[in-house]
């Protein structure tokens, strides 16, 4: 799903979500992808081009600048998910669809499948893990989710909506919020997910070497430890 941000030259977006899109496909040759685009940009005779075999449908519209610029990137992910879940012929087949935004992959990817819930499962993040301090819940990873498509219009469809009615609201922070309020219960990934490729947002390339692997392990581990945020992470 694209999203526009700091990556803001249109040859180096296409660029790399070709390479997400390969990667994808090189750990999951039968994946049935979705592009969503939210520039209005088309992809479809790249994608026949580059991958002619795979089975990739392309969708794309113009997200609502102004709402964006109102709210930021969250809401124009929101819009982007909305319509692939309204147009899109493969997830109209689906009752579940794995979500990542455009221009990365997750390279554990076959790890974060065996961990699904069959409800929804994403990352998170929490702070003051490695300090004194007492460990709190900061954001749930929105880059990477799995889930029932009737769990996600049910509770999170409309979160993006409601990014305007809280300062320096982020989609992340609203993801966690709608989690915490409806005391939903072994959605976060036991063992990370390992996230690769451009941040359109941030503009970083992610490459994760084996020490900042090992270290969102020790992380996930520590917390989960925790008898009062156990629950929020899947049963193994």
């Amino acid at each position: 799903m694209d999203l526009s941000g700091k990556l803001n030259d249109p040859a180096l977006r296409v660029k790399y979500t070709l390479e997400s899109v390969s990667e994808w496909l090189k750990r999951e040759p039968a994946m049935q992808i979705v592009i969503c685009d939210g520039s209005g940009f088309d992809y479809s005779y790249l994608i026949k081009k580059h991958f002619p075999d795979a089975s990739i449908e392309c969708l794309s519209f113009m997200n609502d600048a102004l709402q964006i610029k109102i709210h930021g990137k969250g809401f124009g992910e929101g819009e982007i998910i909305h319509h692939a879940l309204r147009h899109s012929l493969l997830l109209g087949q689906s009752d579940v669809f794995i979500k990542c935004t455009a221009k990365l992959w997750v390279d554990n990817f076959q790890d974060c499948l065996a961990q699904w819930n069959n409800f929804f499962v994403c990352g998170s993040y929490f702070a003051n893990v490695f300090s004194l301090k007492k460990i709190k819940p900061v954001h749930a990873d929105t880059r990477f989710y799995i889930s029932r498509k009737d769990i996600y219009l049910r509770y999170f469809s409309n979160a993006h909506s409601d990014l305007g009615k809280a300062p320096k609201a982020s989609i992340e922070h609203t993801f966690l919020k709608i989690i915490v309020k409806n005391k939903i219960e072994h959605v976060f990934f036991r063992r990370p997910q390992v996230v690769c490729g451009m941040g359109g947002g941030s503009g970083k390339y992610y490459k994760q070497g084996k020490i900042r692997i090992l270290k969102d392990r020790l992380r996930n581990w520590i917390v989960r430890s925790s008898s009062e945020y156990k629950k929020l992470f899947c049963i193994p």
